[in-house]
């Protein structure tokens, strides 16, 4: 186990009771990076960006009691962030966090932009749990509670969208050599 997991694993321990003021601390402290990450493709910079992670945070500690313990409080705040970046951009307001993957922007295509076609040609739901688990660096659980689905429906949609992308990458190279 590393050192990422065991903080990881601290944060939630500490959060599974309550959403106490510190705990929501602790797991910015530790997740900042993947939260500004997550919610750069939504927000279109890194200063927008952080913003919203600035914003989300802030509300988290004002709403704690809102908090149920139902979830993962990870989850919970990541909702709370996915909310405000679609109510920021005027064009995705009410718009289902599925689909606004669609209008949002692949972080640094540039480095593989084989790859980055190959998200984009992703159904939603798909492009939006590969997003959550790779570029937001979520966990099953905390998906799963972003997308209020099961586990299961997350572990299934990663190996179908995995296998698109993979055959969609091999027809690319093939299409290369011919």
């Amino acid at each position: 186990m590393n050192a990422r997991s065991k903080g990881f694993r601290r944060v939630d321990a500490l959060a599974v009771v309550t959403a106490s003021q510190e705990a929501i601390e602790a797991l910015y402290r530790e997740r900042y990076r993947a939260f500004r990450n997550g919610l750069l493709p939504l927000a279109g910079t890194s200063d927008r960006a952080h913003d919203l992670v600035q914003e989300a945070f802030s509300r988290a500690v004002c709403q704690r009691h809102a908090f149920r313990g139902e979830g993962s409080l990870e989850g919970w705040v990541w909702r709370i962030a996915f909310r405000l970046a679609l109510a920021s951009r005027r064009e995705l307001r009410g718009v289902p966090l599925e689909e606004a993957l669609e209008l949002a922007e692949i972080p640094h295509p540039e480095r593989d932009p084989e790859l980055a076609e190959a998200l984009l040609r992703l159904p939603p739901r798909r492009r939006l749990v590969v997003f959550l688990r790779y570029f937001a660096d979520l966990q099953y659980d905390q998906i799963a509670a972003v997308c209020e689905i099961s586990e299961g429906t997350v572990a299934a949609t990663l190996a179908r969208a995995h296998g698109e992308l993979r055959d969609t990458l091999l027809r690319a190279k093939e299409h290369d050599r011919d």
